[in-house]
């Protein structure tokens, strides 16, 4: 089939290499070897307002297409796989399910914030469980207008010790309905009895943020 990004895709596209040649390549190998996230980076991604790529203009996203958004990544990732992956798991993790399945409430909440740069992330795996979604421990019950949720969770995406701003956890809510009784639950960082554990030893990727 033939292909053919469009001018405003390669505008984009000129833009962001830019902003990775300058901002991420001088700094990538440094990132890579002593596991540092791009604090800086992240931060002027978000006031070019690139960290809400698909999210319509209405939450104060950028409102472009797909397309966009994978030009974006593989810009990143040509300098710097770390800082690819802080992007996609961003988006595609840690704020993606509240575009698609949240509430207006929560969308109106954090979306914008998303979009300003506040980082989401994204808690799955467990130590017992790997990424097999049917073999989460973690629970969430119920109480009152809150959840209590007790688990711990390893491999997180875009959290460390300074970085992510709130998570996206999986949790079951009804270990009796199995697969059916999990839920996505949207945890703040700071949120009582909330904590980070160690940071992960990765072989690659070392600026992207992810720990226990």
């Amino acid at each position: 089939m033939l292909f053919q990004t469009t001018q405003a895709h390669e505008q984009l596209r000129a833009k962001i290499r830019a902003f990775a040649e300058e901002e991420v390549k001088p700094i990538a190998f440094s990132l890579d070897q002593a596991n540092e996230f791009p604090a800086e980076a992240v931060k002027k991604l978000g006031e070019l307002g690139l960290m809400g790529i698909p999210y319509p203009k209405e939450y104060g996203g950028a409102g472009l297409d797909a397309i966009s958004y994978a030009i974006a990544v593989e810009e990143l990732s040509r300098v710097d796989g770390g800082t690819g992956v802080i992007l996609s798991a961003h988006v595609s993790l840690g704020s993606w399910p509240i575009f698609a399945y949240g509430t207006e409430e929560q969308k109106q909440k954090y979306l914008p914030m998303v979009n300003e740069g506040k980082l989401g992330a994204f808690a799955l795996t467990e130590a017992g469980a790997g990424s097999d979604a049917g073999a989460v421990r973690t629970k969430a019950i119920s109480h009152g207008d809150n959840y209590i949720i007790n688990g711990s969770k390893c491999f997180i995406s875009n959290m460390g010790p300074d970085e992510g701003d709130f998570v996206i956890l999986i949790a079951l809510t009804d270990p009796s309905a199995g697969m059916k009784g999990m839920s996505a639950i949207i945890v703040d960082r700071g949120t009582p009895g909330f904590s980070i554990g160690k940071v992960e030893d990765k072989m690659g990727i070392g600026g992207a943020a992810v720990s226990e």
